[in-house]
């Protein structure tokens, strides 16, 4: 993990502090959106734990956000933009949506059309595990949020789901 090659912004003192002028706070959010997103896309880490993240404190400046009020503004704004959902009510755990269930549904059916899927049958493992979904955004994802994904598509008329009781056995037919 020590790899991460953290962005310029995140060694400038102001930033582990929240910004009272509103178009300098906003600007400031989303750098902590892309911050947040690209650390746990690169660890491929599911669920943040608010408490006990690396990202609120930067040792190097003897800096950090104050806990909990600057970081839940920090966390309620990542969750309002569709980028994490909380899975808990006392909000101590937020999953890290890589990628909103649109754009992946967008991906699934950009890789369904480029691999020559369209008409064709695969189940929902292939699309977690295949070998051919090596290197993309669905590659490996959560479950349910890959099914979330399938559901927009269905919903579209891009695809059909067949139920089954494993994702081995669940397919989809892309048309």
């Amino acid at each position: 993990m020590s790899n991460f090659e953290y962005p310029e912004f995140y060694s400038f003192p102001p930033f582990f502090t929240i910004q009272p002028v509103l178009s300098s706070r906003e600007k400031q959010l989303t750098l902590w959106r892309e911050l947040i997103l690209r650390y746990h896309a690169e660890h491929k880490i599911k669920t943040l734990v608010v408490h006990d993240c690396p990202l609120w404190k930067n040792d190097a400046i003897h800096r950090q956000l104050r806990y909990p009020e600057e970081v839940m503004q920090v966390m309620e704004d990542f969750v309002k933009h569709g980028h994490g959902e909380w899975e808990d009510g006392n909000k101590t755990r937020c999953r890290i949506l890589w990628r909103k269930p649109e754009q992946l549904a967008a991906d699934i059916y950009q890789w369904a059309e480029q691999t020559g899927h369209i008409g064709s049958v695969c189940t929902v493992y292939e699309l977690h595990s295949g070998e051919d979904v090596h290197g993309l955004s669905f590659q490996g994802l959560d479950e349910e949020l890959l099914r979330r994904a399938l559901a927009i598509l269905e919903k579209s008329g891009k695809c059909t789901i067949f139920q089954g009781d494993t994702s081995e056995e669940v397919g989809i037919k892309f048309s």
